[in-house]
């Protein structure tokens, strides 16, 4: 851990509030973006970040210096995130497909061709929505495993201490993950050779 987050910390947990802003303003964006990762989502990434630092400075003043401030940053993230997702169950996905009923009849929805352009792009975009497909097939916990180790690039052992779990139930949980979007991904031949 730096310094620098080692002297933001302690002002912080002695209550100054400045100290905390800093602290919050060092790590927003690196939260945001591994937030939008694992959401897909602008507004939900922003909400769970909200929700991560109201933890953070609910829980500062036990926070010992054990791991590293980001390590337990993401896991208060993965966290908030996983809790989101439970209350957001019941909350149902609507096909692209389907009309929109509006006052004055239904009306079939319109989307902008962001495809347009050279042949790798089109190709790249749909491999993107593939995966983005595929990984919201599968559970939550191993999104945040496949986010964190192949987009965030954390090891096994900063995994393991972010979700508190044994170094080798990481390596399993992640290979599982692999092997399950592999599954997934062989289902479009035509984007990925696997």
């Amino acid at each position: 851990m730096s310094q620098r987050d080692l002297i933001l910390i302690e002002r912080a947990q002695k209550g100054d509030r400045s100290a905390f802003n800093d602290l919050v303003g060092l790590y927003e964006e690196r939260a945001y973006k591994y937030a939008f990762r694992l959401t897909r989502n602008p507004d939900m990434a922003s909400d769970v970040v909200a929700d991560a630092f109201v933890r953070i400075n609910s829980a500062l003043k036990n926070f010992r210096g054990q791991s590293a401030f980001g390590t337990w940053l993401y896991r208060i993230v993965t966290n908030c995130y996983l809790d989101r997702k439970k209350r957001d169950k019941e909350s149902r996905n609507v096909s692209l497909d389907q009309t929109l009923n509006t006052g004055s009849g239904d009306m079939e929805r319109q989307w902008e061709d962001d495809a347009d352009g050279p042949a790798e792009i089109a190709e790249r975009n749909a491999r993107e929505s593939a995966m983005q497909n595929a990984l919201g097939q599968m559970p939550e916990y191993q999104q945040a495993m496949l986010v964190m180790y192949h987009v965030e690039a954390l090891s096994y052992e900063e995994i393991a201490e972010t979700l508190d779990l044994p170094i080798g139930t990481v390596k399993s949980r992640l290979n599982r993950a692999r092997v399950a979007l592999r599954d997934i991904l062989s289902q479009s031949p035509e984007l990925f050779s696997l």
